[in-house]
């Protein structure tokens, strides 16, 4: 290895796979996620999580494990010093690592000091606009139907250039890190941004640049006896189905709005690079922790437990240092987030000391491998008797449960019920199977059914898909169900 790239990961939170133009969106308008891939990255169209929520999600992507390995399926269970992370290794291999944005990786009472060189703390040189999370006037009354919709829509700047947040003081402060960076050492920034995570909120111009008229109609509920309960105990709980199609498409453009200031943040990231000297020799990845229904099958937000791919299949755009091979454009592959540690071993010459089960795509950024993966795996929800699973600390912080913006599915997550049951899913081009411990499997012909309306697991015609899709899962869970440590001990 002549020598090693600088690692650029501009990590935007819930933001879906078929939220990009280049991706067939017509709503959708990106103009740097699509302008990147035409000469110097590429796209996965098939890029999938392994969990549907933020933490899990997380802990897999910079370890290379799948949740099971070691128990990551939970908001409150993260990475910890003796467990591996991509950054932390980063460091230790002798990066600069600037780390800016949401953790949601390594534990609160624990110092980010391993793992970073340094951790931005932004808003100390201009106040941030309030967090809608924060401020919630936008909600309305608690008997309302927009209470748990996450629909704040237009958002005041108060006169200001911009809506402030964290998000764009991040990457101001990214940018301020690029033109000092140290130049006799590789850096690695870690951009974990925040939008588009709801609540569904945007100042303009980015909530008045999607065409209303061009947004994609939601996906139908389907028949909820072949579905999960959790989706329908949520649907209840928020209280949307009385909302009209005008309303929902509001939602549907702020959300692309909010894609759309991320892929300008994202500009101006690739502009300061390109402005210190520093773009040629940069491996940058972008990609998202899972997706959002954002009115799809009558839901917003998200779920522990459900596997559309809505909800996992991501972005993810890939561009190398000048000095790796690439054939810029397009990829059809089956890919997973456990590729992207793997693939920053194979540009670094990063030796892992740890087993894990990513793959390096380099052969597919080059063109000279077309397939990547047979199959794609995402995992979560727990066990009947698993309590301390339920995640009732996210309720702590308030006096009354209710008051929780993600209260309908709280509600079912910390009940005794079998909502939010322990499940998996296996999925190939053509075909999606999701074994539940407590309910209903699931089937989806893909190609026919792509918006996985109709549940087949009882179609006999399927049944040889079926037993291949079975021996394929098990297969999986015999490759990927434990670790043994490098650390050997003595007897």
């Amino acid at each position: 290895m002549k020598k090693r790239p600088h690692i650029i990961i501009f990590n935007p939170d819930q933001f879906r796979g078929d939220a990009l133009g280049h991706l067939g969106n017509e709503a959708a308008v990106t103009p740097n996620f699509d302008k990147i891939i035409e000469n110097d990255a590429v796209s996965f169209r098939n890029a999938f999580c392994q969990n549907p929520v933020c933490t899990p999600s997380r802990c897999s992507f910079m370890s290379g494990w799948y949740p099971h390995v070691k128990g990551h399926r939970i908001m409150h269970y993260m990475m910890h010093e003796d467990e591996p992370v991509l950054i932390k290794t980063l460091k230790n291999e002798g990066y600069y690592v600037w780390w800016g944005g949401k953790n949601d990786l390594t534990p609160g009472q624990e110092s980010v000091e391993p793992y970073c060189t340094y951790k931005n703390r932004p808003g100390q040189k201009r106040k941030l606009a309030p967090n809608l999370h924060a401020i919630q006037d936008w909600r309305g009354p608690k008997d309302g139907d927009n209470y748990y919709s996450f629909y704040a829509g237009k958002l005041d700047t108060k006169g200001e250039d911009v809506y402030f947040d964290g998000d764009w003081a991040n990457v101001v402060d990214a940018i301020e890190f690029i033109k000092n960076a140290p130049k006799d050492q590789p850096i690695c920034i870690f951009l974990s941004i925040g939008s588009p995570h709801p609540p569904y909120g945007v100042e303009d111009p980015w909530y008045s640049m999607i065409d209303r008229g061009k947004i994609k109609d939601r996906y139908p509920i389907g028949n909820e006896a072949d579905k999960p309960s959790i989706l329908k105990g949520i649907r209840e709980g928020q209280r949307l189905n009385g909302w009209t199609e005008e309303r929902w498409r509001e939602l549907r453009a702020t959300y692309l709005g909010m894609c759309s200031r991320v892929d300008h943040l994202f500009g101006m990231l690739m502009d300061a690079l390109k402005e210190a000297g520093m773009y040629d020799d940069s491996a940058v990845f972008v990609f998202s922790d899972h997706g959002d229904f954002t009115g799809d099958y009558g839901l917003v937000e998200k779920t522990q437990n459900t596997f559309e791919d809505v909800l996992t299949n991501v972005p993810f755009i890939i561009k190398p240092p000048k000095w790796i091979d690439l054939k810029p454009g397009i990829r059809d592959a089956l890919v997973e987030l456990i590729d992207f540690p793997a693939t920053v071993e194979a540009m670094t010459g990063i030796i892992p000391k740890h087993t894990h089960f990513g793959k390096s795509l380099l052969p597919v950024l080059a063109g000279t491998q077309d397939s990547h993966r047979d199959a794609v795996f995402c995992e979560g929800g727990r066990l009947l008797h698993e309590n301390h699973c339920k995640e009732r600390e996210s309720l702590m912080k308030h006096k009354e449960p209710e008051l929780s913006l993600y209260w309908p599915r709280q509600k079912m997550q910390t009940g005794d019920g079998i909502e939010h049951g322990k499940a998996v899913m296996v999925r190939t081009h053509e075909y999606k199977y999701v074994r539940r411990l407590y309910e209903k499997d699931e089937l989806y012909d893909l190609k026919n059914d792509p918006m996985e309306v109709h549940n087949r697991i009882d179609d006999d015609s399927l049944a040889d898909v079926l037993a291949a899709l079975k021996d394929r899962l098990a297969g999986f869970y015999l490759e990927t169900c434990d670790v043994v440590p490098y650390n050997i001990d003595q007897r």
